[in-house]
C-alpha cells in the first residue's frame, strides 16, 4: 500500500521554505527583544517576570541550599540565559529565562567525584515495575 492509496499526502516543505520563513518572521516579533544581560532584564516587565518565574521554581523544586563558604573553594558562579518560546506556527508564546551553571570551570577528583544525570521517566520506572509485580520477578 502506498501512501497516496493510503489517503497520505505531504505538501513539499521546498517550495514553501521561503513562504514559510516570511510568515514566521513577521509573525514572531515580540515586543521585548533578548536582552544582552540580566541587568538589561531587570529593566523590562517580561524578562522580570520570566526570571522570577524560574527562581521561584528552582526553590520550589529545592535546586540548592545555602552553605557557609569553606577556605579555598572553587565557588562555581552562573549566569541569565534568556529565549523566546514560539509556538509550531512561530508566534511568540512566552518568555523563557533559565538560570545555569558555569560547570566547565570545575575540575573532576578536585570539585567533584561523582556525576549523576536523571533520564528515566517516572512514567518509565512505574511500568517496568508493574510489570515486574505482574510477572512475579524480584526487584532489587
Amino acid at each position: 500500500m502506498t501512501r497516496s492509496r493510503a489517503g497520505i499526502h505531504r505538501h513539499s516543505t521546498h517550495y514553501a521554505a521561503d513562504e514559510y520563513a516570511r510568515v514566521v518572521s513577521t509573525s514572531s516579533s515580540p515586543s521585548s527583544p533578548i536582552p544582552s544581560s540580566a541587568r538589561a532584564a531587570l529593566c523590562d516587565p517580561h524578562w522580570l517576570a520570566a526570571m522570577r518565574e524560574e527562581f521561584n521554581a528552582l526553590q520550589r523544586n529545592r535546586t540548592w541550599h545555602l552553605v557557609p563558604w569553606p577556605p579555598r573553594a572553587n565557588v562555581i558562579s552562573g549566569k541569565w540565559v534568556f529565549c523566546h518560546k514560539t509556538h509550531a506556527d512561530g508566534s511568540p508564546e512566552r518568555y523563557k529565562a533559565r538560570w545555569v551553571v558555569r560547570g566547565f570551570r570545575q575540575r573532576a577528583g578536585m570539585d567533584f567525584t561523582d556525576t549523576f544525570a536523571p533520564v528515566v521517566k517516572p512514567g518509565t520506572i512505574c511500568t517496568v515495575l508493574q510489570l515486574a509485580i505482574s510477572r512475579a520477578w524480584p526487584v532489587h
